[in-house]
């Protein structure tokens, strides 16, 4: 009998309007080339993640939190040796209709990869408001996908999927961006990547919170 060669899956948990799930996304994505996984993108409107799992906007955090975050995004931005703007011209902005392109194209049969970088390089890197539908036909037409994906990401269709990611999430036990899900296992932040790549290096069972 043959063995079983069904790549595995791992379920990516993200927005657009992370710069941590910016930060994780090329090493990620690495990571899953070199262990052959198969990714399941599942973008997530994280304010609703916040608020359902007791986290909380940047905004309302504590100055201490958002002076550290700072600090962070200093340190990773080095350690990565990725050039990014800390505070974008057009960030904070609605990310709805850039994750939800995102979904269009996977349910389209379009590879998101080269969507999803570009989109986090529009907002991180080129200043550019991804907020906007305008903006987003001339990164769609960039990579020669149809503007026909973003009618189709403000449709209700994509919003039940966008919702249902949600609460898939939640199920999960997934509250924040990026969340990398293997076998049930949650790897919460790009500084999480490592023991992904461990945990698949050993091939060990996954971890729970139950004993």
């Amino acid at each position: 009998m043959s063995a079983d060669t069904t790549p595995r899956t791992i379920f990516h948990y993200f927005s657009i309007h992370s710069p941590w799930a910016f930060l994780g996304y090329a090493p990620f994505a690495e990571v899953a080339r070199r262990h052959g996984l198969r990714v399941e993108h599942r973008p997530v409107q994280l304010g609703e993640l916040f608020s359902q799992t007791g986290g909380l906007p940047l905004p309302r955090r504590h100055p201490v939190r958002q002076r550290y975050r700072m600090t962070e995004l200093k340190r990773w931005r080095e350690k990565r040796g990725v050039e990014f703007e800390l505070k974008p011209a057009f960030w904070p902005y609605e990310p709805a209709l850039a994750d939800r392109a995102v979904i269009a194209t996977i349910v389209a049969g379009i590879d998101p990869d080269p969507l999803i970088r570009r989109l986090f390089a529009g907002v991180w890197q080129r200043q550019e408001n991804m907020a906007d539908p305008a903006a987003l036909l001339g990164v769609l037409a960039e990579l020669g996908i149809s503007a026909d994906v973003l009618i189709e990401a403000a449709g209700t269709a994509i919003a039940g999927i966008y919702a249902a990611n949600q609460a898939k999430a939640v199920e999960t036990d997934v509250f924040g961006s990026p969340s990398y899900v293997l076998d049930g296992e949650v790897f919460w932040g790009q500084d999480r990547i490592d023991l992904l790549d461990d945990a698949l290096t050993s091939g060990r069972a996954p971890f729970t919170p139950e004993a």
